[in-house]
């Protein structure tokens, strides 16, 4: 389907190799982890571009979702929305415009999840925040906030779709799975805090 090649396209969007580019003379993925996310942006670039990188790789999975409106009203679907979703990720994951090299799209995902649910979104965000200003680890902050989405929808929206529920369990599980370095090195107390400056790179 059409939208779904859209969905994929978006998400292909390598705002943060691309700004890395443009404006530091750098490829983001040959410095700090190497993934070319909000992540690694907020560790290599500083505060101001991890920043505008998070928000860009945001609006490309929420308006991957919002695609659907493109569909007649009796063929939208939570699944249809959840595939756009997945599209847009996969996009980040493995984007066609920089060789298919991405980064493990946390934003992408929170931009899928506001297009979704906007009021577990939001909450999921403030765990974000609190976690980034308490601890200034972005993977930290990433997994809290993951964990923290499916708990939202069941326990304070009482959400009713169990397909949703699933998704939101399956992107807490997925989180987790691709922060496994990130555990590791946290373990080791060798996981790298995010300035509050732009940081300078050779």
């Amino acid at each position: 389907m059409l939208l779904f090649i859209i969905a994929y396209l978006l998400g292909s969007l390598a705002w943060s190799v691309w700004i890395g580019r443009w404006v530091f003379d750098l490829d983001l993925r040959d410095h700090g982890s190497g993934n070319a996310g909000a992540t690694n942006a907020f560790r290599v670039l500083g505060t101001q571009a991890g920043t505008l990188v998070l928000i860009l790789d945001t609006i490309k999975g929420f308006a991957a979702v919002k695609l659907i409106h493109f569909l007649p009203s009796d063929n939208q679907s939570v699944v249809l929305m959840l595939g756009l979703g997945f599209m847009s990720v996969l996009g980040h994951l493995f984007p066609l415009y920089v060789g298919f090299r991405g980064g493990k799209g946390i934003a992408t995902l929170l931009g899928v999840v506001i297009a979704l649910h906007s009021g577990a979104a939001l909450l999921s965000l403030a765990v974000f925040a609190g976690f980034l200003l308490s601890t200034r680890i972005v993977s930290v902050s990433s997994m809290a906030a993951a964990l923290s989405l499916p708990l939202w929808l069941i326990y304070r929206f009482q959400e009713p779709s169990e397909v949703l529920i699933i998704f939101s369990c399956a992107i807490a599980l997925l989180v987790l799975v691709t922060h496994r370095k990130n555990i590791v090195r946290l373990l080791r107390g060798e996981e790298r805090k995010v300035k509050l400056k732009r940081k300078s790179v050779d």
